[in-house]
């Protein structure tokens, strides 16, 4: 049984039977991002940073000094949670994604923490690698079937995708870095044109033609940072696999951060 996802805009209201899980502080000062979306319209209140509270979950990811709590007390308060998901079947949780905003951490760091959960809980769709089943290997072929003009632009990706040479598991994959937010910003509000233009420098005339950030050039760049943060991989390893060189076995939870370029 697959989970569902979110596309990660801000919402404002839910159905009754739906709970809103959000990253807190143990301060219980809900200033900020879904914290202050719990407090402004799920009954998060002020003072109370862990735990149930109206129509919301607090799970803390930062102390009481609104300092990043290490990845393992997080994993200690994810635990508490997925035991109280299962002992409470009957009710959903919007999970957004904690921890990923004010407190500082990657999405490949805390998503894995979930795996195992029960399967009444809504994901944000950038989860989704890290808790559904292993992604595909990367190939030379995967990379020159979605990394064209007629995938990266198509206004009905789910239909062109379908269509493809594909495996059922890179199928999942091409979806996942089409649909993540990366250009103007990512989901979690975060500029990343610096690093959508290093990537057009890097691959600019090596693979592809590109007018440097048109806006075309920075949607096609944006995908491909996608990849690279969802395998954990740099240009040149996308160069390589491009040219045939090698491929890359699919991420393990365990990875923290996309490597350097050499």
């Amino acid at each position: 049984m697959s989970y569902l996802y979110h596309d990660e805009n801000i919402i404002k209201s839910l159905p009754e039977d739906t709970v809103f899980v959000f990253g807190s502080n143990m301060a219980g000062n809900h200033a900020d991002g879904a914290a202050h979306t719990a407090l402004a319209h799920f009954g998060a209140m002020h003072g109370v940073g862990r735990g149930w509270s109206g129509q919301s979950y607090a799970i803390p990811t930062m102390n009481e000094h609104l300092q990043q709590m290490p990845l393992s007390q997080i994993q200690h308060y994810v635990d508490d949670f997925k035991i109280y998901t299962k002992n409470h079947p009957k009710m959903t949780y919007f999970i957004t994604s904690i921890g990923c905003g004010i407190a500082g951490y990657k999405t490949e760091e805390i998503a894995p923490m979930f795996k195992g959960i029960s399967h009444n809980v809504i994901f944000p769709s950038s989860f989704r690698p890290f808790v559904e089943r292993a992604l595909p290997k990367l190939t030379r072929h995967f990379l020159r079937t979605v990394f064209t003009d007629a995938v990266i632009f198509s206004t009905a990706d789910e239909d062109i995708i379908n269509q493809l040479d594909l495996s059922e598991s890179e199928k999942s994959a091409a979806r996942i870095i089409l649909h993540t937010q990366m250009y103007p910003t990512d989901s979690n509000g975060r500029d990343r044109n610096f690093e959508i233009s290093d990537i057009l420098h890097t691959l600019n005339g090596q693979i592809f033609e590109w007018q440097n950030k048109s806006e075309g050039a920075m949607l096609f760049g944006g995908v491909i940072l996608a990849l690279l943060e969802l395998y954990n991989i740099n240009e040149k390893d996308f160069i390589d696999v491009w040219q045939g060189e090698r491929e890359i076995p699919a991420p393990k939870a365990e990875n923290k951060a996309r490597k350097q370029s050499r």
